[in-house]
């Protein structure tokens, strides 16, 4: 938590920098602190797709220029810039052209990190049958590390709504890979 405060204060004393005087460099400074976290989102909410991501994420901190002045604090600049890359993502799957060659197929599905290929499979096809909602709510939250408070400000939800939505996802996970997990105990016995 220090270190997460930490980065949090040096992100907001780059901000009041670029706002007293229009500093670039600490611009710059704030895409070289975020870019990887917000490219690592938008392939996964691309389906891997790394030319669309790395698009996306140029998109993303352009307009995080642009608007910078609207950006008040009250979420962790890092939050705010996931919340612009999402809305990018999303705007970008309501227009087809802007993301040639991804299949609508690969919009619509998450990558879930796991170590086993099978495990890994199983838990795409288990991810697959989430609501969009649940499914958007675990990308963020569980495999970025989203609190559900950065989450429900990144995706413009409610509070109680992603909390609902990450517990019900949840709740469906393990049901559906319950299998997995009796692998596990009879593995420790």
């Amino acid at each position: 938590m220090a270190d997460s405060a930490a980065e949090a204060h040096i992100d907001q004393a780059l901000v009041a920098r670029i706002r007293l005087n229009g500093d670039r460099r600490a611009f710059e400074q704030l895409v070289r602190r975020n870019q990887g976290m917000v490219r690592a989102q938008l392939r996964r909410l691309l389906h891997g797709d790394d030319a669309a991501a790395d698009d996306l994420a140029q998109e993303t901190f352009i307009l995080a220029w642009r608007r910078l002045d609207q950006f008040r604090g009250e979420a962790r600049f890092s939050s705010w810039v996931y919340r612009i890359a999402y809305t990018c993502f999303l705007q970008a799957r309501r227009s087809p052209s802007r993301l040639e060659g991804v299949s609508d197929e690969a919009m619509e599905q998450w990558q879930a990190p796991a170590r086993a290929i099978d495990l890994q499979l199983d838990l795409e096809r288990a991810m697959q049958r989430l609501s969009p909602a649940e499914q958007v709510v675990l990308l963020h939250c569980a495999q970025m590390g989203l609190s559900h408070e950065e989450a429900a400000y990144v995706l413009g939800m409610p509070l109680g709504t992603v909390k609902t939505h990450a517990a019900r996802g949840k709740a469906k996970l393990k049901t559906w890979l319950v299998d997995w997990r009796d692998d596990k105990t009879e593995e420790a016995s």
